[in-house]
């Protein structure tokens, strides 16, 4: 089999498609694959590969690759000074690189943060959940789920049934320092959310990239948020709080007063308003944004949208069969490029031209009143590839919850064609579809009509589990990650040095160990998975008396460590992964994602939780815990569970039998949560 070597592996290079894999948003798998895709399409395309073939990302420095085939390569992106044996290959041009020589991406410098190459036949790593794309922080895809290091030597693919080279200099998107994204408002802004002259200022202001900037996200510096609301109630402290809803790849969430944009690497679940999502057509971009540079964020029309993505939908599709007779049709993708305005020193002004709509939100497709025990809902896009169902009011209601999973199932079994996507918050469900199979309003009349035939949620009983998870109090790397924040992001923050003395207070509870007595004694029921990736549980309480509530950090953490119990708002997630996160830290369990890929047959799902699981904490020790985590990784164990149910009716039992206790308990925590408040403004 064909082969190449790195020789350097660059500052991060990886393997990544053009699809990544899709499909499992609801469990907290992100799509990863190629952060600038169109870049990576149209290399791919030049050198004649399908569009799942995998190539090479990189950033700051490209590797160095020597060939021991013959083969077709291409570079794009922010790859300007790539060489072949020291002479120039220019991004987009077509070059036969010979058995033995050596291809220097080299740096990757001036306009964009990324780099691209494809070699014709790709490069034959195993698929990991349907896809070759690399995603470095769950540790899968890719070579063995990391960056190439000097020294890796990767298999090429085959060479026949491929299409013919194609030369796309012309088509590759021109780079700048100041970038125009377009975006649809919404679904969250003005008034529930946002001020009027708050969403208007978050469209007029110019950001700038920071340096934290990562597939993960994009976050931007500029004014803080001008909220039309002093907190988010029991979803959290911080105005930006709601309970966990989805995000799309492209939506603007507002992480406390910090705008991020969430990657091709983000986050699927999350409890942060999303006041605008970037169109389809420019999401590209994203990939090539630099810290430093600037953006603004320019709100267009549906039918803005629709057209950008099909221009650019067509002149792809017109390169493939033959090269000569479809460079004309294809060509409209360059000219696509500069009527946009989408990037470079003037993008801004050319905006205006291309159907820049108002910054309040698009109506909504649906405004359903309540009928009986379903709730009033809404559904509104959320960007142009999306739609975000919101039922009931802005506070926990599991009997809103139960029928947001009904709506949910109805969908996944009557799901029409197009349908690609469909993740359960708290409150939400988010679709996502293709659009070129799908209209966002067709499937909206479906849900509408799928809502009217759901079963009472008040009289359903849910086959369920009850999940016993140990838990190591206090852990020593629950501490180290609040260290490390107090050290580096936010020293001053409230609930530093200690996010259980937080608790504690924002709870008025009158010792810190009540804390850990209240999560020992509480049955959780899971009501999200995903929340911060891999299958982490977002789980709440069935008793009211034992949810306690704080806020999650603002801003968020850099680092986590993996599967971490965290508590924000009134909710418990234990983080499927390291990486960054908000929640309050008590301490640290067994994962909850293992792939084992020695035991394919043990265990088709490696998300180890599931909707509506009852959740019991046991109490071990640091080395214990150490002991049972290394036992699951491995597959050794699993997880301790039993058959259970659910239903609402369990829970309206609760609410009769300890009305006045819980009162009394919400009453005197909601002025703790206000001190609490009025302690950070004083």
């Amino acid at each position: 089999m064909a082969k190449l070597t790195v020789l350097d592996a660059g500052v991060q290079t990886t393997l990544q498609d053009a699809e990544g894999r899709p499909g499992y948003w609801s469990v907290g798998v992100p799509p990863s694959g190629a952060f600038d895709q169109l870049s990576f399409a149209l290399v791919n395309t030049a050198v004649g590969n399908g569009h799942l073939a995998a190539g090479f990302e990189c950033v700051v420095r490209g590797p160095v690759l020597e060939f021991d085939d013959d083969r077709l390569v291409c570079v794009g992106g922010g790859a300007h000074e790539a060489t072949v044996d020291g002479r120039p290959l220019p991004p987009g041009e077509v070059r036969r690189v010979r058995a033995g020589q050596v291809l220097d991406v080299g740096p990757i410098a001036g306009a964009g943060m990324r780099g691209y190459l494809a070699v014709r036949g790709g490069v034959e790593v195993p698929r990991v959940l349907g896809s070759r794309a690399t995603f470095i922080l769950g540790g899968f895809g890719g070579l063995e789920g990391r960056p190439l290091v000097v020294g890796d030597v990767l298999p090429l693919g085959g060479e026949g049934n491929l299409l013919a080279p194609v030369d796309v200099t012309e088509l590759l998107p021109p780079l700048g320092h100041a970038w125009t994204l377009r975006v649809i408002a919404g679904p969250h802004g003005a008034p529930e959310y946002l001020t009027a002259d708050g969403v208007e200022e978050l469209f007029a202001t110019s950001w700038q990239v920071d340096h934290r900037a990562d597939r993960t996200g994009i976050r931007l510096v500029g004014p803080m948020p001008r909220w039309s609301r002093t907190d988010g109630g029991e979803a959290g402290l911080h105005p930006s709080n709601l309970h966990d809803s989805a995000y799309p790849v492209g939506g603007i969430m507002l992480s406390g007063d910090t705008p991020v944009i969430v990657g091709k690497d983000g986050p699927s679940l999350g409890g942060f308003v999303v006041p605008a999502v970037v169109i389809g057509a420019d999401l590209w971009m994203l990939g090539q944004l630099r810290p430093g540079d600037t953006v603004r964020l320019v709100p267009v029309t549906p039918a803005v949208a629709e057209e950008a993505i099909a221009v650019r939908r067509d002149a792809l599709e017109a390169l493939r069969p033959c090269a000569g007779a479809s460079l004309p049709r294809a060509r409209a993708l360059a000219a696509s490029h500069e009527t946009a305005g989408t990037t470079g020193t003037t993008g801004t002004a050319e905006a205006a031209e291309t159907g820049e709509a108002s910054p309040d939100r698009p109506a909504p497709l649906a405004d359903e009143p309540a009928a009986g025990s379903a709730p009033a809902y809404t559904i509104r896009r959320s960007g142009d590839r999306h739609l975000l169902v919101e039922a009931g009011s802005a506070e926990l209601n599991l009997t809103v919850r139960v029928w947001i999973h009904l709506l949910a199932e109805a969908l996944r079994t009557q799901a029409p064609s197009g349908v690609t996507e469909v993740v359960e918050g708290v409150r939400s469900v988010l679709v996502a579809v293709d659009d070129d199979r799908l209209a966002l309003p067709d499937l909206a009349a479906r849900l509408v009509g799928l809502a009217a035939g759901l079963a009472d949620p008040e009289t359903v009983e849910l086959p369920v589990r009850e999940v016993t998870l140990p838990i190591a109090f206090d852990h020593p790397e629950a501490h180290e990650a609040m260290r490390r924040y107090a050290t580096s992001v936010r020293p001053d923050a409230p609930w530093c040095p200690d996010n259980v003395e937080f608790i504690r207070r924002v709870n008025d509870l009158d010792e810190r160990d009540e804390v850990f007595d209240v999560v020992q004694r509480a049955t959780y029921l899971v009501v999200g998975l995903g929340d911060v990736y891999l299958g982490a549980p977002v789980a709440v309480p069935i008793d009211p008396r034992d949810r306690l509530v704080t806020t999650k950090y603002n801003p968020a953490r850099t680092w986590t460590p993996q599967n971490a119990v965290g508590i924000g708002g009134i909710y418990l997630c234990v983080y499927g992964m390291e990486g960054p996160g908000g929640y309050q830290l008590v301490g640290r369990t067994v994962p909850v994602w293992r792939l084992i890929a020695e035991q394919p047959d043990r265990d088709p799902q490696p998300w180890l939780l599931r909707q509506f699981d009852r959740i019991r904490f046991r109490p071990v020790t640091a080395q214990e815990l150490a002991r049972q985590r290394a036992d699951i990784t491995a597959g050794r164990a699993d997880l301790h569970t039993r058959p259970a149910t659910f239903s609402i009716a369990e829970v309206r039992a609760i609410e009769e039998e300890a009305a006045e206790q819980i009162r009394a308990i919400r009453t005197r925590r909601r002025a703790a949560f206000d001190a609490e408040r009025e302690r950070w403004v004083s």
